[in-house]
């Protein structure tokens, strides 16, 4: 190789091995600080790709975790209410049977029917009380339930056909009217097309045996709100019908326990039962929601009232303690998947320190040897001076 002071190829050398060796370094020090092996696309974006999804689908998934711990926190305290539901049967069981005695007299037996009475209206203050996070558990629902027949009810344009059916529509000569009731404000709503007609508030939902009067001022029409949401007649002259609505004695609840929207797989649906005594009374067909303990005869007959709404709170929490077993395994199964989903984005993002260091150690070395050598390659032309002494 020639000699000369133009061109110094050793340092050209030692600069461009310093500048590479620097910015790995550079990368190196990076992903120590990030404690990731993947910073960017460039440096594995089929890992950046995968690794991504990964980390959203874990977040997910522990999620869905703390959805199930707090499902099975919310019919923990169903259950325990139900259980002292239980606890009151007993004892109302206990009146009944001493009730059913001839040794008591009337005002003896009336003095346990007073009992008897506040026991079955704690029952009822029990089931409207018991809640979890402002949700109602064992009260039943409140929507309305709209059933089949209609009637015509005249309009400013004409006669409207009025139907109720599954899909709360009703609809008239090309036009088409969507009903529906809200359980937070108490209001109806009429849709046509794109306007949204809202009613008048009502007290509360409709309650069997009650009328409300609810206004539709867009379409003139008053709806009187009974018990099974019915119509039942037809008043033409005054623009109104008569129909009656239905509260559930039942109300489900949809737990998220996947991540993803497919119902039967990511979703668990629990149903809750209505537990006033009213309604324990129904499910049982028995007298529990009206009976007393002023006769003997009385008396039986609520023991034996007693003995089946007993049988169907236990059904209840035997319901409910299965959805509670089966959430936990659920929640275990989601550990399981939260471990292997970490195990599998770990692989592919996080830094193996150890190796790292090392990397980073050797490319420091590298950096500081290039420094020295670029100084040497930097000297070499002054011997060139020596040939001119």
């Amino acid at each position: 190789m020639a000699l000369n002071i133009i061109s110094n190829y050793a340092a050209n050398i030692a600069h461009r091995y310093l500048v590479q060796n620097e910015g790995l370094a550079s990368g190196s020090l990076a992903k120590l600080s990030a404690g990731t092996r993947v910073l960017s696309a460039r440096d594995d974006a089929a890992s950046l790709a995968i690794g991504s999804r990964l980390t959203s689908e874990v977040q997910g998934l522990k999620q869905a975790s703390v959805n199930t711990v707090q499902a099975v926190s919310m019919l923990q305290i169903a259950d325990g209410a139900l259980a002292k539901v239980a606890d009151i049967l007993t004892r109302m069981k206990t009146l009944a049977v001493q009730a059913g005695s001839d040794q008591y007299s009337s005002t003896e037996r009336a003095f346990l029917n007073t009992e008897y009475g506040q026991l079955r209206s704690e029952i009822d203050r029990i089931s409207s009380d018991t809640e979890f996070n402002g949700n109602k558990l064992l009260n039943g629902s409140n929507s309305v339930a709209i059933s089949s027949v209609g009637t015509n009810v005249e309009v400013a344009d004409g006669i409207l056909a009025i139907t109720f059916g599954k899909s709360n529509t009703v609809s008239t000569s090309g036009e088409t009217f969507a009903v529906a009731y809200d359980t937070t404000t108490d209001r109806f709503t009429v849709t046509k097309g794109a306007g949204i007609q809202l009613s008048t508030a009502v007290a509360a939902a409709p309650a069997a045996g009650t009328t409300t009067d609810v206004y539709f001022s867009d379409f003139d029409l008053t709806l009187e709100i009974g018990s099974n949401f019915v119509v039942t007649t037809a008043i033409s002259a005054s623009n109104s019908f008569t129909a009656t609505a239905s509260a559930s004695n039942t109300t489900s609840y949809s737990f998220k326990i996947g991540t993803g929207a497919v119902t039967t797989e990511d979703e668990l649906s629990i149903t809750l039962s209505k537990s006033t005594a009213t309604a324990l009374g129904t499910a049982t067909a028995s007298t529990f929601g009206s009976g007393d303990l002023t006769t003997k005869a009385n008396a039986d007959v609520a023991s034996a009232a007693v003995g089946l709404v007993i049988t169907k709170v236990q059904e209840y929490r035997a319901s409910i303690g299965a959805n509670q077993n089966r959430l936990e395994f659920a929640q275990a199964n989601l550990a399981t998947a939260i471990e292997n989903a970490e195990a599998s984005r770990s692989s592919l993002l996080d830094l193996d320190m150890a190796r790292e260091i090392s990397n980073f150690s050797s490319k420091q070395l590298l950096v500081q040897a290039g420094v020295s050598m670029l100084a040497q390659a930097n000297l070499l032309p002054q011997n060139l001076l020596r040939l001119f002494q």
